[in-house]
């Protein structure tokens, strides 16, 4: 009877979520104890409500009537599961980057991040997610969103920024984002902290 009620509760709160949504048994643990739930996962896996997408993760699939078929998981949600799980602090680099911030429109099966963890590598469908370790000081401390444009201004590289990608980060940031990005980015490289400095330059 205790199984039982523990797969009503998780199905109730995984109908809650959105398709695509990623989780772990970590998300149910107000419901039962880790086995319980494992158990209750194990068999949502198996009737297809929920689907299993790396070690001890899952997702609840999204499916795309133009394809017919279930949609590929979430691999940025993904990477933030596996950084959660594991302590690390994480953010997007290389071409995933410049994605996020509308600077490219390269699509890559390989999504790369920095993180304070070690350097790992996984496997998620036809997708890579690479953690490349970065020291503390280059990543603690910092917002998500201060590491991201940083890891993209690294990928555009010091000769080959414009001042119309400048403008472009600029306006997808808010005042207090700026003061932000201003104040954890003063120990980057000297043309990083200028080129923020150019983003910022109305504050």
């Amino acid at each position: 009877m205790e199984q039982k009620t523990t797969m009503a509760q998780i199905i109730k709160l995984i109908s809650n979520k959105k398709p695509g949504t990623v989780f772990t048994a970590r998300d149910f643990q107000d419901v039962a104890e880790n086995s319980a739930i494992r158990q209750s996962l194990k068999r949502l896996t198996e009737n297809g409500t929920i689907r299993r997408i790396a070690h001890g993760i899952y997702d609840k699939p999204g499916f795309s009537p133009f394809l017919n078929e279930l949609e590929e998981a979430d691999i940025y949600q993904t990477a933030q599961i596996i950084a959660r799980n594991n302590n690390w602090t994480i953010a997007p680099s290389g071409n995933i980057a410049l994605n996020l911030l509308g600077l490219s429109t390269q699509v890559s099966s390989s999504w790369s991040f920095v993180s304070d963890g070690p350097y790992k590598e996984y496997t998620i469908g036809f997708n890579t997610i690479e953690f490349k370790h970065r020291a503390n000081r280059e990543i603690t401390g910092m917002s998500e969103k201060t590491i991201l444009i940083i890891q993209a201004l690294k990928t555009l590289g010091k000769e080959r920024i414009t001042d119309t990608q400048l403008a472009k980060i600029q306006k997808q940031l808010t005042v207090n984002e700026k003061k932000e990005l201003l104040l954890e980015s003063r120990n980057a490289s000297a043309w990083i902290v200028e080129a923020i400095h150019a983003i910022c330059k109305e504050i």
